[in-house]
């Protein structure tokens, strides 16, 4: 077995695992399986909605050139590509290697480079669909009159409403009651009667 890294002396490379489940209550023992041939083994139970993941921060900071992280299936590093190809771009600037058991891809080989390389392009190609059907949508939006907060239109009796306010007939909370108006959007309507 390969002891992690140089202190003083030699350095060597390390095998490393990284395992996740979403929930304390799910278990790891399907990534687990392997366990006898990694120097390190990070575990946690904690969503992949973000990389903000106390393990996955400490596996990032433990590893160094020459490593080898694997996991069972890329889901496990991160929820999205944007966030898989983040992660793996931290690890190559380090030097480190990436497998993912499920997928087969090694990013030590040049396959495995170029399977990174179709994610990176799908990527770009879904966030850039996502943006163009967001722009297409808020046209649209803008078109029909839906962006924005609707203009709220005075009842019919609003001016008489008014009226009896003003002449001190009914309370200003009176008048809102009967205008069906909050406070702001009551005195707004009636500033702009003027």
């Amino acid at each position: 077995m390969i002891h992690y890294h140089c202190r003083k002396e030699v350095c060597l490379m390390a095998s490393i695992k990284y395992i996740r489940v979403s929930t304390q209550e799910q278990n790891t023992a399907r990534q687990e399986q392997d366990l006898s041939n990694y120097d390190k083994v990070f575990i946690e139970k904690i969503s992949g909605k973000n990389t903000n993941r106390p393990q996955l921060q400490a596996m990032l900071d433990y590893v160094r050139e020459g490593d080898v992280v694997t996991v069972e299936s890329y889901s496990r590093l991160a929820r999205d590509t944007r966030d898989l190809l983040n992660i793996i771009d931290i690890l190559n600037k380090k030097g480190v290697a990436f497998v993912s058991q499920k997928e087969q891809i090694d990013t030590s080989t040049p396959a495995g480079r170029f399977m990174l390389s179709v994610f990176a392009s799908l990527a770009q190609f879904e966030r850039e669909q996502i943006l163009s059907r967001q722009a297409e949508g808020i046209a649209i939006a803008k078109k029909e009159g839906r962006m924005g907060r609707p203009t709220i239109q005075p009842c019919d009796s609003f001016s008489d409403i008014v009226k009896e306010w003003k002449e001190e007939h009914i309370t200003a909370v009176e008048a809102m009651k009967r205008a069906g108006m909050t406070k702001a959007t009551f005195y707004r309507k009636v500033k702009e009667m003027q």
